[in-house]
């Protein structure tokens, strides 16, 4: 299993949960990457299993080929120039302000980012709850939850 590394600092603003439902991560995160490459954001996306990272690179590309979302993983090279950087590691090497944590996994090195994004599917939602729960007291934090519904992402906290 694949770890962060350990140069992060608390700069955490914004924790989004994201539940997929019974849906493949991979069909849905499209969405929010879709939307932060529009608002110029880069987003290191994180995922312990290669295998996944080649998942969610390809459905980028080819989910809605006339709006793909540019991506490439850190292993191949040019990471700097990726504006979605997929990797196994929480190194930012494109400049990334946001973290997309694709696997439901909370990794400590994410507070480092000014937002973090956790996608997770039914299967996780007790481990993601505690998750939820460990950020009661952070005032400095802002949560959101949201849900996919008919295609698309709804807030529902």
């Amino acid at each position: 299993m694949a770890t962060c590394a350990t140069r992060w600092r608390a700069d955490l603003k914004q924790l989004s949960f994201y539940l997929s439902g019974e849906r493949p991560v991979d069909q849905v995160l499209p969405i929010i990457m879709r939307g932060a490459m529009a608002k110029g954001q880069r987003v290191l996306v994180v995922a312990d299993d290669e295998a996944d990272l080649d998942r969610l690179g390809a459905a980028m590309w080819n989910a809605n080929p006339a709006a793909f979302v540019a991506n490439g993983k850190a292993s191949d090279g040019h990471a700097a120039r990726q504006p979605i950087l997929l990797s196994t590691e929480c190194i930012a090497a494109n400049g990334a302000a946001v973290i997309a944590l694709a696997d439901g996994r909370w990794r400590e090195e994410a507070e480092g980012f000014e937002r973090a994004l956790l996608f997770f599917d039914d299967r996780q939602r007790d481990s993601v709850r505690a998750i939820w729960r460990r950020f009661d007291d952070r005032e400095d934090v802002e949560r959101e939850y949201y849900a996919v519904e008919d295609g698309k992402w709804v807030k529902k906290a």
